[in-house]
């Protein structure tokens, strides 16, 4: 495999408001691959929006959502891939022909569609629909997964997609500065957005703190290490509906080391080149020859009923982080 140089973006979405939000899709991308880069990676649904989803009924998620890979925003992606040469990867809710919804990320080149990954662990609308598969599949000869969000906090996710083959592991997301029932964690006031620019201090230690970036370094850096995979961590930055994100889009090495970080207030982002010696010469990869599965094939694999994740970013119901 030869080195390959990915962006992780960051920005500023609009709720339901497809054409803006891909116009954004392209400045970005067309900025990435001026710079060199081969792949850009957006965050979850950050075609469509996503917190704001949390109050629309079946009929208005039907008319958000779109076909794939025939809709009109997967047929702009190709085009925007086409017209820069660089893959894109972004998020979407997706409806079936039997209007069934679900939470979709994509990538695709200038020639198309070339993976598509359904959430299997979704929320924020009671009608979505969860996926029931993983998700690999080659960029450039590398062999990539996908997980979305919350799929990242079960750490069997991480690991099946990496016994998959997945070297990459693209975790888009919509997350931190929410409550919880970690310490710590809560809202971060939109008033202090609003005054970025005459007090960035306070914003910034905000989004640093246990509420943000604090609480992702607890175990993002993990799943990496623990997996010898690249995670390539996107996430919205500024107001998503009426609550505030952080930003800090990344991307994670195979030691677990941070290689490039978004660290601005701005529609941004940042670019890294992987090299495919890493995922060898790191720890997780003697940890994963060295399994012994015979010990706890059963045990991970007894007879369990999944809890139902249904928590809305409500006043009386909060997200988990």
């Amino acid at each position: 495999m030869k080195n390959l140089k990915i962006a992780t973006a960051q920005f500023e979405n609009k709720s339901g408001n497809k054409n803006y939000n891909l116009s954004v899709i392209e400045k970005l991308s067309q900025k990435a691959s001026a710079e060199g880069c081969d792949v850009i990676s957006f965050h979850e649904c950050s075609i469509t929006g996503y917190t704001f989803a949390r109050h629309l009924t079946k009929e208005q998620m039907l008319e958000l959502a779109e076909l794939i890979p025939s809709g009109e925003s997967i047929l702009k992606l190709t085009e925007i891939a086409k017209n820069h040469n660089i893959v894109i990867l972004a998020g979407l809710f997706e409806k079936d022909e039997n209007d069934n919804l679900f939470k979709a990320y994509v990538c695709v080149d200038k020639n198309g569609l070339i993976a598509k990954y359904r959430k299997l662990h979704p929320f924020i609308n009671p009608y979505l629909t969860p996926g029931d598969s993983y998700c690999t599949f080659e960029i450039e000869g590398w062999k990539c997964g996908i997980l979305i969000c919350y799929d990242n906090n079960i750490i069997e996710n991480v690991r099946a997609t990496k016994l998959l083959g997945a070297d990459i592991i693209f975790m888009p997301h919509v997350t931190m500065c929410t409550p919880s029932t970690r310490p710590g964690a809560g809202f971060v006031a939109p008033q202090l957005w609003e005054n970025r620019e005459t007090d960035p201090t306070s914003l910034r230690l905000e989004f640093d703190g246990m509420k943000g970036r604090d609480w992702l370094m607890k175990w993002l850096p993990a799943r990496a290490y623990d997996n010898a995979v690249y995670a390539i961590f996107s996430n919205p930055i500024g107001m998503d509906d009426d609550q505030l994100k952080n930003g800090c889009s990344m991307i994670v090495d195979p030691f677990g080391d941070i290689l490039a970080e978004c660290r601005t207030f701005d529609d941004s982002f940042v670019m890294a080149v992987l090299t495919p010696q890493k995922c060898m010469q790191a720890g997780g990869n003697r940890y994963i020859k060295a399994r012994r599965p015979d010990l706890y094939r059963n045990i991970i694999g007894q007879n369990h009923e999944p809890e139902q994740n249904v928590v809305w970013l409500n006043s009386d119901k909060k997200n988990i982080n």
